[in-house]
């Protein structure tokens, strides 16, 4: 009969954490583009149209689930096994995020009308 101490587990890497907040800032900034970019660009807002009740906010969140998933994929396949600085992680996350909130601010997209 064999016993495991507590302490001898081993840590979890930390990269699939990394890229689930990394990818959920990127989800946030491409909605902020879409957002944005459905002002500078009448073609872009009509292809984000996906569904006429709610005119191309369907386009503008869906882009971004899309990319938010994608990315989040892709950066978990690649850093399943890695360590990665959480704390620059956080701080990649914050950023994106931030900007991707200034984007869908209504003085920041409207400037560009």
């Amino acid at each position: 009969m064999t016993t495991h101490k507590l302490s001898e587990k081993k840590a979890l890497p930390t990269g699939p954490a990394a890229a689930a907040l990394i990818a959920s800032g990127i989800g946030t900034f491409v909605i902020g583009l879409m957002t944005t970019g459905a002002v500078l660009s009448e073609g872009l807002k009509n292809f984000l149209n996906w569904w006429n009740p709610a005119g191309p906010l369907t386009g503008k969140v869906g882009i971004g689930i899309i990319f938010w998933l994608v990315s989040w994929i892709l950066m978990h396949t690649i850093w399943k096994d890695k360590e990665y600085d959480l704390g620059k992680a956080f701080t990649i996350t914050l950023v994106l995020i931030g900007l991707g909130l200034l984007f869908t601010f209504p003085p920041v997209f409207e400037a560009f009308e």
